[in-house]
């Protein structure tokens, strides 16, 4: 069994990598380099300093929004969340698969006592509430979208690919709010499942595992607790879009908020794609699309998307990473097991 969850792993990173180089190579095709070169060196990277203190801000949102959707469960400070929200991050920056995810729910874990199954189950209404606000940026600029389709390659796309992300995320949420509305019926289903479809040997720890995930949806019983959650989501990705807006000022060209907005909402729903550790390809690839689209020269695209991941990516991870430390847990075998 184990030996066959190391081969579906090294098969899962290895695809990753090849999605990468493709989407790599759709980046860059045709970029010239020592204009490329020439528009990095000449960037004023000051500006990325109140980027990365903006997105900080926004981490620290997260953590606080994970605060609240935990608090049906266990009543957890914003000071101790952020510090495992920047490991959970590290985590998706460093580690194959989102694998950060599951990281800061095995963090919480050993320093709060909240089952992983809890924890995960928040982990994932919050990345529904990114989805529906990553899609609302998208759908609000969809009309100057549809004048910059000529010519920009995949981005043309985009409108399709947001109408089928809307029913998936759409028909995600619905079914965890019927599931934390009528708790007693969906465990009446899910017993069913369980009984009907699960070995005898893992019928009771699998039943006690939807219990726990059920616990984690607690928070979604309430009408004002999902407009919380939905608000603090758009609160969160619009002080991302702030990063992108001030390091688009250490280059030389200008676009409105709003298309940073549709910039921001294609490259994050990109990102999903399953990928080489740190989202290589799949986030350059269609912010440089996005902003030739726009009209700014391809040179300066490149340099000002690959700008933007190393400033996303390299702080948090530093953060993170420091976090862990801090907190005297270290990246060994038990921890590796939990996680998987």
């Amino acid at each position: 069994m184990l030996k066959k969850q190391s081969t579906l792993k090294k098969w899962q990173f290895w695809l990753g990598v090849l999605i990468s180089v493709v989407f790599i190579w759709l980046a860059l095709r045709g970029l010239r380099l020592n204009q490329f070169w020439d528009v990095v060196r000449r960037a004023n990277y000051w500006w990325l300093l109140p980027g990365i203190a903006v997105y900080f801000v926004a981490v620290w949102a997260r953590a606080w929004r994970w605060h609240y959707l935990l608090g049906p469960i266990k009543k957890i400070p914003t000071n101790s969340m952020f510090p495992i929200t920047a490991i959970g991050y590290m985590g998706n920056n460093v580690y194959p698969a989102r694998a950060g995810e599951v990281l800061r729910a095995v963090v919480l874990k050993r320093k709060e006592g909240v089952s992983v199954s809890a924890s995960l189950a928040t982990i994932i209404i919050e990345r529904i509430f990114d989805g529906v606000v990553m899609l609302a940026f998208i759908f609000v600029n969809l009309p100057e979208l549809a004048k910059l389709t000529n010519g920009s390659g995949f981005v043309g796309n985009i409108q399709q690919v947001a109408v089928i992300g809307t029913g998936v995320f759409t028909g995600a949420l619905v079914i965890f709010l019927a599931a934390a509305m009528f708790p007693q019926w969906t465990i009446k289903v899910g017993q069913w499942f369980i009984d009907h479809l699960t070995p005898a040997r893992f019928r009771q720890g699998t039943s006690e595992l939807m219990h726990k995930f059920l616990d984690g949806l607690a928070s979604l019983r309430s009408p004002l607790n999902i407009l919380m959650v939905f608000v603090t989501s758009v609160v969160i990705w619009l002080l991302e879009t702030g990063k992108y807006w001030f390091v688009m000022h250490a280059f030389n060209f200008n676009v409105s908020f709003f298309a940073l907005m549709l910039m921001n909402g294609i490259v994050n729903l990109a990102t999903s794609i399953p990928s080489a550790p740190g989202y290589i390809g799949t986030f350059d690839a269609p912010g440089i699309a996005v902003l030739t689209a726009y009209g700014v020269d391809q040179a300066i695209a490149a340099g000002y998307t690959l700008t933007l991941h190393v400033a996303l990516w390299l702080p948090i991870t530093l953060l993170g990473a420091y976090f862990l430390t801090r907190e005297g847990i270290h990246w060994s075998d038990s921890l590796r097991e939990e996680t998987a």
